[in-house]
């Protein structure tokens, strides 16, 4: 990590170090580091990746390698306050997605889309190109590839010239990508979205703002896909409970018995 990103201590939740910072913070953060030619993989946790991370160490040593980690799930920002570790705000990546597309047209850098189905990138991207006409957007590309055509991609995104890096896949893929050939691409902030390409492109509905407070966007998305989301999101969610309720518990027996000496 750069000096500039060594902002504030970060917080441990569950083995799993998160910056504590807002959304406005991160977004100055990476624009910055794009100004100034330093490096910057931003990482996103919610409850579901922390419960893959423990089972899945590409997965975990993937997103604990990016230089910024910030709560992307509601959920997560409760369990920090819950175990005393309090993040100020969830940062949202869809959110941060957006506002570092704002911010790069106002001050004219470039961006890069990689993800998603061909047919959905190409709705997107025209929907971009709508809301930001000022936007330089160097190139995009659809998310299915073989992991041997990776190099070749990033070249190719070096090529381009742009200053940010939006990666629409799914974890672990996204994660492994960005570490691996992160900096093979040569854009300054790369960013893993997940599935906010599918969202801009009008394919899923985000949840509305009153579900994102409450937390309950997960149950939002499930309820458009049950079959394929439901279970997946019930079981991850339980899991996580399960672990921030067992971390709670083994901090007061070791407050207690702290008391007691």
């Amino acid at each position: 990590m750069t000096g500039m990103l060594t902002v504030r201590e970060r917080r441990d939740l569950l083995g799993v170090p998160i910056d504590p910072l807002t959304l406005g913070e991160t977004v100055a953060l990476c624009m910055a580091a794009v100004e100034k030619g330093e490096f910057v993989e931003v990482g996103v946790v919610n409850a579901a990746k922390i419960v893959k991370m423990r089972a899945d160490a590409a997965l975990r040593d993937a997103v604990t390698g990016c230089d910024v980690i910030v709560a992307d799930g509601q959920s997560v920002v409760w369990a920090a306050r819950v175990l005393r570790r309090p993040l100020p705000e969830r940062v949202a990546g869809i959110d941060l997605f957006q506002r570092l597309m704002y911010m790069a047209e106002e001050q004219g850098r470039s961006v890069y889309f990689l993800g998603a189905r061909e047919e959905v990138l190409a709705t997107m991207v025209s929907r971009i190109r709508a809301q930001h006409p000022r936007l330089r957007i160097a190139g995009s590309r659809n998310g299915y590839f073989a992991d041997d055509e990776a190099p070749a991609i990033a070249d190719a995104i070096k090529g381009s010239g742009a200053d940010l890096l939006f990666l629409g896949m799914t974890s672990p893929k996204k994660e492994v990508f960005v570490a691996t050939h992160g900096e093979r691409t040569g854009a300054k902030v790369v960013h893993g979205v997940g599935g906010s390409f599918d969202v801009l492109a009008g394919v899923v509905k985000r949840a509305p703002r009153a579900w994102q407070r409450m937390g309950m966007e997960w149950l939002y998305r499930a309820l458009q896909e049950p079959r394929r989301l439901g279970g997946r999101y019930l079981t991850t969610n339980a899991a996580f409970i399960r672990l921030v309720a067992g971390e709670w518990a083994r901090s007061v027996r070791s407050s207690s018995s702290t008391d007691h000496k």
